[in-house]
């Protein structure tokens, strides 16, 4: 049977990126729901926690992140 892998915590590597006006640091990654945790940034101003898709992440960041 496979493993479970609950979460991946990332916040210790810094991943970052800008969308849309928008600051994104990566907090930790789901491997079996294939989303990430974010915080979120606007205009340098903390505005929370957010779950996005792994897919909509930039290709940069997804090479970092390697699910697999």
């Amino acid at each position: 049977m496979a493993k479970n892998k609950k979460s991946i915590e990332l916040s210790d590597n810094k991943i970052s990126f800008i969308f849309e006006r928008n600051s994104y640091n990566v907090i930790r990654f789901f491997p079996t729901k294939m989303t990430v945790d974010v915080m979120v940034f606007e205009d340098g101003v903390k505005q929370g926690v957010k779950a996005i898709p792994f897919a909509h992440l930039p290709k940069e960041i997804k090479k970092i992140i390697k699910p697999n």
